[in-house]
C-alpha cells in the first residue's frame, strides 16, 4: 500500500453462529471496512495484536468467554478500543451489565443493518478514528506486538484531544511515540513543538514554555512567544515532565485550568489551544509520595498513561531496527549499506541494552564509522559493547516450558482453579492436564476464588 493511502477502519467480529459472522463481515465489506471475523473470544484476544482493529463488534453469550469476559480483557489490553455487543438475549439486565461494564453500544438481535452501521460509524468517531495515513506511524520500527498495542492505544487517544502521559526507560522513544501521535491526530496539519524540561535552567525554561515581555528581564529588548503560543492548535510536548522545578508546576497547573497563559512580566493572560503530551522516565508517584511533583497536576497530565516497553522487552525488533539504521545511515552518507554477520546480529539481539533503542543506534552508528569491510564483524560489535557483555538467550526447551507454565498459570486463573474446567478449555484430558501441572509446579489451589 501506499504509505500516503488512506486506509480503511479495522473492524474485528466475534460470533461463535458462523451465519450469522458470514452475514456481519459481509455486511461491513460492502460498507468499505477491512474486516477479521473470528468465531470465539480467545481467538479475538489472539488476533488484537495482528490485526489491530479500530473497532470491535462481539457477540455476548459465546462459549468459554462471553463478550464481557472479552470487553473486560480488551481494556486492559488495548484500553480506548471500542466494544459493540449483539445478543438475541435483549434483557435489560444485559445491556444495564454491558454498559456498566464499558461497551460502547448494545444491539439485541436481529440487528437492523442501518442501526448497526450507524452504531460502527458513531463508534469510530468517538475512538478518535481518522482518515489517517499510515505513515503517522513510520518512525516506529516494530514487529513486537508489546509496541502493537502500544501503538494501538496511541492511535485510538490520538483522534482526541485527552492529555496523554508517555512513561518509559530513556532511550525507549517517547519522543519519536509524541510525534506519531500528532501525526494521527486532527491537529496534524498545526505545530508538534517539544521541550526537555530538565534540560536549562528554571528562569529560562519559564521563559520558553510561557513567553516573556521586553521588561521580564535584564537584556529582554523585546517580547518573546513561548512554547504555549508557538505550537498553537497544535501538539506541545513536556518531555521529563517530572524534572519540571516546583514553581513552574504550579504555574503549568493553572495554564491547564484556565487554558491561557501570563508571560512572565505580563498581567495579560492570553488564550491557548494545545494538546499537551508529556513524558518522563520517573515514576512520578514515588516523586509524588517524596514532595517533588504535584499530585493534582499528575492527573491533570495523566488522563492517558502510555508505557513505552524497553528494547530488552522486544528483542524481536532488534534485527529491524538494525536493518533500519544501517538504511538511514547509507542514504545519510551517500555510501554503500553495510551489513552484519550473522554471529554479529545474533550477539545485538543477545546484548542487555540500559539506553535502549538510542543505544542501539550509537552503537550501529559506532559500528559503521569504524568497519573497514563492508560486513560488520562480531569482534567489532563485541569491542563497541565493550563490558557489557550479552545475555544468554533462553534455549528452545527453556522457553517452551516458560510459555507453558504462563499458559496454564492463565487457564487456570480463568477456570478460578477448577481443574475439569481448565483441562476442557485446554483441550486436554483431566489425568493429562494434572500432568502438566505436576510438572510445572502449579497447584490449582492457588488460584481458587477465596
Amino acid at each position: 500500500m501506499n504509505p500516503q493511502s488512506k486506509r480503511k477502519a479495522r473492524l474485528l467480529v466475534v460470533d461463535d453462529d458462523p451465519g450469522l459472522l458470514r452475514l456481519l463481515t459481509i455486511r461491513l465489506r460492502a460498507e468499505n471496512y477491512e474486516v477479521e471475523a473470528v468465531e470465539s473470544a480467545f481467538a479475538a484476544l489472539a488476533a488484537l495484536a495482528r490485526v489491530r482493529p479500530d473497532l470491535v463488534v462481539t457477540d455476548l453469550r459465546m462459549d468459554q468467554m462471553d463478550g464481557i469476559g472479552l470487553l473486560k480483557e480488551i481494556q486492559t489490553r488495548a484500553p480506548g478500543l471500542r466494544v459493540i455487543i449483539l445478543t438475541a438475549h435483549g434483557t435489560i439486565p444485559d445491556a444495564v451489565q454491558a454498559t456498566q461494564s464499558g461497551a460502547f453500544a448494545f444491539l439485541t438481535k436481529p440487528v437492523e443493518k442501518q442501526e448497526l452501521l450507524d452504531q460502527v460509524q458513531k463508534a469510530l468517531r468517538v475512538s478518535g478514528f481518522a482518515d489517517t495515513t499510515e505513515d503517522w506511524r513510520s518512525e516506529l520500527i516494530t514487529r513486537s506486538s508489546i509496541m502493537e498495542e502500544r501503538l494501538a492505544q496511541a492511535h485510538m487517544v490520538a483522534g482526541t484531544d485527552a492529555r496523554v502521559m508517555i512513561t518509559g526507560e530513556s532511550g525507549t522513544g517517547k519522543e519519536v511515540l509524541a510525534r506519531a501521535i500528532h501525526k494521527a491526530s486532527p491537529r496534524r496539519n498545526r505545530p508538534f513543538v517539544a521541550i526537555n524540561c530538565s534540560a536549562m535552567a528554571e528562569n529560562l525554561l519559564e521563559s520558553e514554555l510561557f513567553g516573556h515581555t521586553k521588561g521580564a528581564f535584564a537584556g529582554a529588548t523585546r517580547d518573546h512567544a513561548g512554547l504555549f503560543q508557538a505550537a498553537d492548535g497544535g501538539t506541545l510536548l513536556l518531555d521529563e515532565v517530572g524534572d519540571m522545578p516546583m514553581r513552574l508546576q504550579i504555574k503549568l497547573l493553572r495554564v491547564l485550568q484556565e487554558n491561557q497563559i501570563r508571560p512572565v512580566g505580563s498581567t495579560e493572560a492570553v488564550p491557548v489551544n494545545v494538546r499537551i503530551v508529556s513524558s518522563t522516565h520517573r515514576d512520578l508517584r514515588q516523586q509524588i509520595m517524596g514532595g517533588h511533583f504535584r499530585e493534582d497536576l499528575f492527573y491533570r497530565l495523566n488522563v492517558v498513561q502510555i508505557e513505552m516497553p524497553s528494547l530488552a522487552r522486544r528483542r524481536e525488533d532488534i534485527p529491524l531496527l538494525i536493518s533500519h539504521f544501517l538504511e538511514r545511515i547509507a542514504k545519510e552518507t551517500g555510501h554503500a549499506r553495510h551489513i552484519y554477520a550473522p554471529e554479529a546480529v545474533e550477539m545485538l539481539v543477545s546484548t542487555d541494552w540500559p539506553g535502549n533503542v538510542r543505544q542501539l543506534e550509537n552503537i550501529v552508528r559506532q559500528n559503521v564509522a569504524l568497519t573497514t569491510s563492508p560486513i560488520i564483524s562480531a569482534e567489532l560489535v563485541q569491542s563497541s559493547l565493550g563490558a557489557g557483555s550479552p545475555q544468554r538467550l533462553p534455549s528452545f526447551d527453556e522457553a517452551r516450558d516458560d510459555f507453558t507454565r504462563t499458559y496454564l498459570s492463565q487457564i487456570l486463573q480463568i477456570a478460578g482453579g477448577n481443574v475439569s474446567q481448565a483441562a476442557r478449555l485446554a483441550k486436554r484430558n483431566r489425568t493429562d492436564f494434572y500432568k502438566l501441572l505436576g510438572r510445572h509446579q502449579l497447584t490449582p489451589e492457588d488460584f481458587k476464588q477465596r
